[in-house]
């Protein structure tokens, strides 16, 4: 790993064979890029934009957020951005994707292939989410892929809700001459959901196959009960695939949850966003993890070219 300075800010990055992965893990443990060099062309999986304004850090579109305690909107009785702790029934505020997008992380070790920070909670975290607890983002590199893992380690006396996400900016499309509706998603879902401005899930019918990133439909799109924990996309061609495997059961839990969005129809990147649970799971329950008392739970997603 090699650190280097810019604009004021720290960053860390790694070049593993034709891969280099660039990150600002004291600021949102933020995996920003992901490129690869081949014959002397540079090909972006993971997205940056040029010019990211660090001052609108949560706003920037590239990387990837890492969204904890709770992803995406939460609501108590339609009242937005707030959650009630099905433990004890207080109500505190949550702002969308949580406190981690944009928080403080100092890097506890770093290799020649990984990177793991903790989370630093401020005064606005701590009021939101009060407890006592570690969460750490740790990250491993390879040449053709990459591991994070989200570790959350209960140090207090109750039970301690979650529900965390990833939020990866995939550049698309990443070939000369292809538009979005030239690729192609992989998965094998059962149900599918979007989340209303209320906060309820509302059912969606199956997208039509072959899942175009083309279509309008699945922008926005929840799916679940996922029958394999594998889930792929690229070409129609069926060459140079981007592989997310979320979890590390072969069959997930059922509300284990993947989001496909973007911003525009025009946008040069396509989010899949693995979860661990559906939004605002605090209110409904579905996909909501507990960490008990003295105990620790970690959530593992690895993304591959093949």
């Amino acid at each position: 790993m090699k650190t280097f300075e810019k604009d004021g800010y720290t960053f860390q990055e790694w070049r593993i064979g034709a891969s280099t992965f660039t990150a600002c893990m004291t600021l949102g443990a933020r995996l920003m890029s992901w490129t690869i060099d081949v014959a002397g062309n540079r090909r972006e999986v993971i997205r940056w934009p040029e010019n990211a304004d660090f001052s609108q850090y949560r706003k920037i579109r590239g990387g990837n957020p890492i969204l904890f305690p709770f992803m995406g909107r939460n609501y108590v009785e339609g009242k937005k951005f707030f959650w009630k702790n099905p433990v004890d029934g207080v109500v505190r505020p949550m702002p969308q994707h949580g406190y981690a997008v944009d928080g403080a992380f100092e890097i506890v070790e770093a290799t020649e292939n990984s990177v793991r920070a903790k989370f630093i909670p401020s005064e606005a975290s701590r009021e939101g989410y009060p407890f006592d607890y570690d969460f750490f983002v740790i990250y491993r590199f390879a040449e053709l892929s990459l591991e994070c893992e989200f570790e959350l380690v209960n140090r207090g006396s109750e039970r301690l809700p979650w529900c965390a996400g990833h939020h990866f900016y995939f550049a698309m499309p990443w070939h000369a001459g292809l538009s979005r509706k030239d690729y192609v998603l992989k998965i094998d879902a059962k149900k599918f959901w979007h989340h209303a401005s209320d906060g309820s899930l509302v059912k969606a019918e199956a997208p039509r196959e072959p899942v175009c990133f083309g279509d309008s439909e699945i922008c926005d799109l929840l799916y679940t009960k996922l029958k394999s924990n594998r889930v792929a996309f690229g070409p129609k061609s069926g060459e140079e695939n981007i592989v997310i495997r979320v979890g590390e059961n072969e069959v997930p839990s059922p509300w284990t949850t993947v989001v496909t969005w973007s911003e525009s129809e025009d946008s040069p990147f396509y989010c899949v966003e693995p979860w661990m649970g559906a939004p605002n799971s605090c209110e409904h329950g579905n996909g909501l993890h507990f960490v008990e008392a003295g105990a620790s739970e970690s959530f593992k997603v690895s993304v591959s070219l093949e």
